[in-house]
């Protein structure tokens, strides 16, 4: 063998290494532990849903999946953490509806778009709306009569600004001609507390924070969201029967990774999520966190994001709202 058919050999045989050794690296994926980031503090129901997700994939693979912590900014402080980490599937992002609506209403060092790879949505609840029993309004239709006869006087909560709560009381003053005050509290508890004792008026809120107070009296069921009535409640119409149609803001939480990060491993995390997903176990276990599986392709999430981004821009925009 001559000196140039034995270089061009040793060429082809280093191309095909430098071409294997990432596709290699893929197929083991994983193997070391996975750092999921959770941009809330402990309490509530997101770090729950990482931890049960986590384990799972724990489970499954063989690999700890770690949950971080890492509050702040109404999310932005780890969204921006997972936004600069290498795009390898070694860190991924618990997302809700704050991962779209942040950047629009405050100043963020990524793009909820080009910065990420979606992966796999988890879980979702439709909101629901209620009144202190105090208001002098029994149905949505009375409801906004009263609105417009009292413009900038009828008061909403919410757990802060620019989340699914808030969009979803600006999205019902523009589709219903009214005008009401936004009233930002830290946190749900005070918020649906101020609700109860009087000092605002509406809000909107899950089922499950809702419900107890509902059918305890202490509160009255206006509206839900989405195209179905509670099986909770089904006294309560949805805010198309009640005349309203387009009024579908929702809480959801999703999956997302570092853009860039190899499709092949994007695919393997939202296919063994979506086979957890549909596990009877963690069916229940959601269930009490009073939401339902999502079960989506990246490609399902990438448009839901989308549609969630359009909407959510036009009620910013609309409503002028900014960080508070």
């Amino acid at each position: 063998m001559n000196f140039s058919n034995l270089a061009a050999r040793m060429f082809a045989i280093a191309v095909l290494i430098s071409l294997a050794g990432p596709a290699s690296a893929q197929q083991i994926y994983p193997s070391k532990p996975i750092r999921f980031v959770v941009p809330y503090p402990p309490g509530g129901s997101t770090t729950p849903v990482a931890r049960l997700i986590g384990e799972k994939l724990t489970e499954r693979w063989g690999q700890p999946v770690l949950i971080d912590n890492r509050p702040g900014a109404n999310t932005v402080i780890g969204t921006e953490a997972v936004a600069k980490s290498p795009a390898d599937g070694y860190t991924i992002l618990l997302t809700s509806v704050a991962y779209i609506s942040a950047p629009l209403v405050m100043s963020t060092h990524y793009d909820a778009v080009k910065d990420f790879a979606p992966v796999a949505t988890l879980i979702g609840a439709e909101l629901l709306m209620a009144l202190h029993p105090g208001v002098p309004a029994n149905n949505l239709r009375d409801f906004i009569a009263l609105a417009r006869s009292r413009p900038g006087q009828l008061n909403y909560a919410t757990s802060a600004a620019g989340g699914s709560t808030h969009l979803a009381a600006e999205l019902l003053n523009i589709l219903a001609g009214i005008k009401t005050q936004h009233i930002p509290y830290k946190g749900g508890g005070p918020a649906l507390a101020d609700l109860m004792g009087g000092q605002v008026q509406f809000h909107f809120n899950t089922p499950l924070n809702l419900t107890p107070h509902i059918k305890g009296g202490k509160l009255k069921a206006i509206a839900v969201t989405g195209k179905a009535r509670l099986a909770s409640l089904p006294q309560v119409p949805t805010f198309t029967e009640a005349g309203l149609p387009g009024l579908d803001v929702r809480e959801w939480m999703g999956v997302v990774a570092p853009a860039g990060t190899p499709k092949p491993i994007v695919d393997k995390l939202s296919t063994e999520i979506g086979k957890i997903l549909d596990t009877p176990e963690v069916k229940d276990a959601v269930a009490k966190f009073g939401m339902a599986p999502i079960v989506s392709t990246p490609e399902q999430m990438a448009a839901l994001l989308q549609a969630d981004l359009t909407k959510f821009a036009m009620i910013v925009k609309t409503a002028n709202i900014k960080s508070e």
